[in-house]
């Protein structure tokens, strides 16, 4: 399907009632992993933080496409902050990354079959982009003044993170995304 046939046809599924809600329970779900599912682990003398909020994203992904991937992406940022505020202040640049990780999923995955291959090219541009050159910006931005970090020191951590998170968050998001499938396919059927 073309980007632009893709972004049309995600559009469109704002307008099914059945749609919203799936999208809002994604974006509560979103909310509720980005606050509480976090766990943070020493690693080569940087934190990991493992987290579950990437899950909801590219299933709204998979499931509606890039526009409302975008907004669960973005909006869980920003609900996120709202309901528990963390650090000195609300940042932008995360509310952004959040949206570019929703629209990255959308366009590969939607509307596609969920191969193991696909999954792991979303995830990998997904990666380089957003969690690892864009993360490390946004942490130089924020903290360079008061820690004194490079930018390179910033992005040699994040590509540290994302190596330990590869293959639990690839196989997480190919498992969901294949019960995703599965269930949509019985509905489907149940409704004939």
């Amino acid at each position: 399907m073309s980007p632009v046939k893709t972004f049309k046809n995600s559009f469109l599924e704002l307008k099914k009632l059945q749609s919203l809600v799936m999208i809002a329970m994604l974006l509560a779900l979103r909310v509720v992993l980005g606050m509480f599912a976090n766990a943070t682990l020493p690693m080569f003398g940087n934190a990991v933080k493992l987290s579950g909020a990437f899950l909801p994203i590219a299933m709204a992904g998979a499931m509606f496409g890039p526009i409302p991937a975008l907004l669960v992406g973005a909006l869980g940022d920003i609900l996120s902050y709202i309901i528990a505020p963390t650090g000195g202040g609300f940042f932008p640049g995360f509310t952004l990354s959040g949206a570019l990780t929703g629209m990255i999923y959308g366009i590969i995955l939607y509307k596609n079959q969920i191969t193991l291959p696909r999954v792991i090219i979303a995830w990998a541009i997904n990666t380089l982009v957003v969690e690892t050159f864009l993360a490390a910006y946004w942490l130089f931005l924020l903290y360079s003044a008061n820690v004194g970090k490079s930018y390179d020191a910033w992005l040699v951590s994040r590509l540290i993170s994302q190596a330990v998170k590869c293959v639990p968050e690839i196989m997480i998001i190919f498992g969901a995304g294949k019960l995703i499938c599965a269930a949509e396919k019985q509905i489907a059927h149940s409704s004939h």
